[in-house]
């Protein structure tokens, strides 16, 4: 995965700086439009490898589950970074719409062809790496590369055609659009993990179902299911059984992290027996209520003797 990143981010940095060139050159805004494009995305592979350095260090007592979410941290950065990119590409586009410049095709469509190979032999370099969080958002970032830049193809054709100088500024706003929305997929996904909501591929009802069809269970509650990096899930909940000595909860037990591990693929988890319900109402591990603090001061000063 290393190798590929270093690979990756070479190959980007050289094609921001032809393209960039030739955009000038070219007077191409769809053209200069993806060298700030690939700009960002070399800065993300730069952030993903280090994002994946950091995640294969071990877990301290300090950082108790290691790194796992550095590479979460990173593809929300990403992702946040090029929607302010998309709107400044739509910006500008919309400015030229206004204010048409005349571009050279020919110059666009050879930078542009350069793009979409190199673009596409990265996306596919980094395909069987994407289950990983981080990973696909820099896999997105270059397959809308490469479908960006075989717009600009495209769009230089019709200009080469048809002399429609409007193509070119239309083309950058397509592009902007296209990476607004893939970057708003990765957002969502990366701040639901760091929010700690359940896994997106899960169902918390079906976790309960699965729990309580254990032998000997007779309740479940208090049941959290988060992620601890983009393909590592952990699970934490009281399940109620009867009343038996310790050594008769081993087989419980091990039937119900078989059950997560199998159908979930969850293999982090903590569970905590009981012979009763809870004594708190359905969550017993709600936050606690808020206490004014001249009230709580208050009780602290009279809940204690003084001697003189």
């Amino acid at each position: 995965m290393q190798r590929v990143l270093i690979v990756s981010l070479a190959a980007t940095f050289c094609y921001v700086v032809a393209t960039f060139y030739f955009g000038l050159r070219a007077h191409s805004l769809a053209l200069i439009s993806e060298a700030g494009h690939n700009v960002s995305d070399m800065l993300a592979i730069a952030l993903s490898f280090v994002a994946v350095y950091f995640q294969r260090r071990p877990a301290t007592d300090q950082k108790t589950f290691g790194y796992q979410r550095a590479g979460v941290l990173a593809a929300f950065v990403n992702a946040l970074t090029l929607i302010v990119l998309a709107a400044w590409i739509g910006v500008s586009a919309v400015h030229r719409l206004y204010a048409p410049v005349a571009v050279q095709p020919k110059l666009m469509m050879a930078v542009a062809a350069a793009g979409v190979l190199m673009n596409g032999a990265i996306a596919g370099l980094l395909w069987k790496f994407s289950g990983d969080v981080n990973i696909r958002s820099v896999f997105l970032h270059m397959l809308g590369d490469t479908l960006s830049t075989a717009a600009v193809i495209a769009g230089g054709v019709g200009i080469l055609v048809s002399g429609a100088m409007w193509l070119d500024p239309v083309l950058s706003i397509a592009i902007a659009a296209m990476i607004c929305w893939s970057s708003a997929t990765i957002v969502r996904e990366t701040l639901n993990i760091l929010l700690e909501g359940t896994p997106r591929a899960l169902e918390l009802g079906e976790i309960r179902t699965a729990i309580a069809g254990v032998p000997g269970v007779l309740n479940v509650h208090d049941l959290h299911c988060w992620s601890l990096g983009s393909a590592s899930h952990a699970l934490a909940s009281h399940v109620t059984i009867d009343e038996m000595p310790i050594s008769d909860c081993a087989s419980i037990l091990d039937a119900i992290n078989c059950a997560l591990r199998d159908r979930f693929h969850i293999a982090h988890t903590t569970i905590q027996f009981e012979t009763r319900g809870c004594e708190t109402t359905h969550g017993c591990s709600a936050p606690p209520s808020m206490e004014p603090v001249g009230a709580h001061g208050h009780d602290h000063h009279h809940g204690h003797s003084h001697s003189h």
